[in-house]
Parts: C-alpha cells; sequence; structure tokens
C-alpha cells in the first residue's frame, strides 16, 4: 500500500535527537531539584544540577519538596486571645484544624503562620537582630490582628508564634518530647477601641 497524501510525515533523525534531548533535558530539570535539595541531599544531583539552574529558575521548577517529607523541620502556628467589648475571651489559632474548612482554607492559613515564622528569629538572637526582624514581621502579624479583630468584633489581640518541634522515634521512646517554643508577636487593638 503507498502513503497517501494525508498521513503526517516522519520527524527526519535530527529532529528526533533534538526532541528527545529536550525532553531528556526537561525531565532533569523536575527531577534534580528535590534530590538537591536541603540536606541530606546527594552530591552527584547537586553537581547534576548547576548546570540546569538556570532552567530550573526561569520555569520555577525549584519547589520546597521536602517541606514536608522526609525532615520537614518545625511547624508553626499563630495562637490568639481577643478581648471582647463586654470583656469576655475568646482564643484560638492559626491554623484551626476544626474551624479552618474545606482543607485548602486549612493550608492556606498553616502558610501565613508558616511566612511570619520565616521573619521571626530566635530569641536568643542579638537585640539588634530581633529589632530589625521586627520591621519585616510586624507589619504581617498586624494584619492577622485586623483580620482576628474584624472577623470577631473584639478590641484587642494578643498574638503568639508558636513552634511546634517534631519529636524524634528515640524521643517518643524516651518520653523526653521538647515543648512547644512561644514567641509573642505583641498586642494589637481596634482603632477606636478602649484602652485597658
Amino acid at each position: 500500500m503507498s502513503p497517501t497524501h494525508d498521513s503526517p510525515a516522519a520527524w527526519p533523525p535530527l529532529v528526533r535527537c533534538v526532541a528527545s534531548l529536550g525532553l531528556l533535558v526537561y525531565l532533569a530539570a523536575v527531577v534534580l531539584p528535590p534530590l538537591a535539595g536541603p540536606p541530606p541531599a546527594s552530591a552527584l544531583a547537586i553537581a547534576a544540577l548547576q548546570p540546569l539552574r538556570p532552567l530550573v529558575g526561569a520555569l520555577h521548577l525549584g519547589h520546597g519538596y521536602r517541606f514536608f517529607a522526609p525532615d520537614p523541620g518545625p511547624g508553626h502556628s499563630i495562637r490568639w486571645r481577643v478581648t471582647m467589648p463586654d470583656g469576655a475571651i475568646r482564643t484560638g489559632s492559626i491554623p484551626d484544624p476544626v474551624a479552618d474548612r474545606p482543607r485548602l482554607l486549612y493550608h492556606r492559613r498553616f502558610m501565613v503562620a508558616e511566612k511570619i515564622a520565616g521573619f521571626v528569629p530566635p530569641a536568643t538572637a542579638p537585640a539588634d537582630v530581633r529589632e530589625t526582624a521586627r520591621r519585616d514581621w510586624q507589619p504581617l502579624a498586624g494584619g492577622v490582628a485586623a483580620n482576628l479583630l474584624r472577623e470577631t468584633g473584639g478590641d484587642r489581640v494578643a498574638l503568639e508564634l508558636v513552634e511546634h518541634f517534631l519529636p524524634s522515634p528515640e524521643d517518643v521512646i524516651a518520653g523526653t518530647v521538647e515543648p512547644d517554643l512561644v514567641t509573642p508577636l505583641g498586642s494589637y487593638s481596634r482603632p477606636g477601641a478602649p484602652t485597658p
């Protein structure tokens, strides 16, 4: 049977080789960033990723896959305490696993706490470092406070950043789980609210 004029022509060998090479480079750009991520990382993966870094950056492929595993590090939440106009106290946390539904809302609020935690230095940092960092995280914490006051109708809110450590299996067996680390983020008042 002779080929018809409607059948697609096969790619020339040179075009097939270039397309295959392009696909292999793209596959490497997708696979190597998680392998070359934070420790523990393979030295081979780190070396193989170096020539692909411009492509990985241009295509935004350098995602933090290790954020969740195998060693995600501590998690963070924001604990809040709102004083209502009648003096009643309401408490909660961001994120709230019960109230934040659908799950995407929980995840977004989880990322708010993680974002602020990325700016807050440890309590052992020098005072000048903590004061400089405060200028970066204070507007974010103020935005969270303003939103909480608007949602609850409260007069004042106090915020704390809570760092939740992940115990190792050995710590769990020994019963030596580290307590959460709490860092005050300040108290905020609704404009026009009476001062305590």
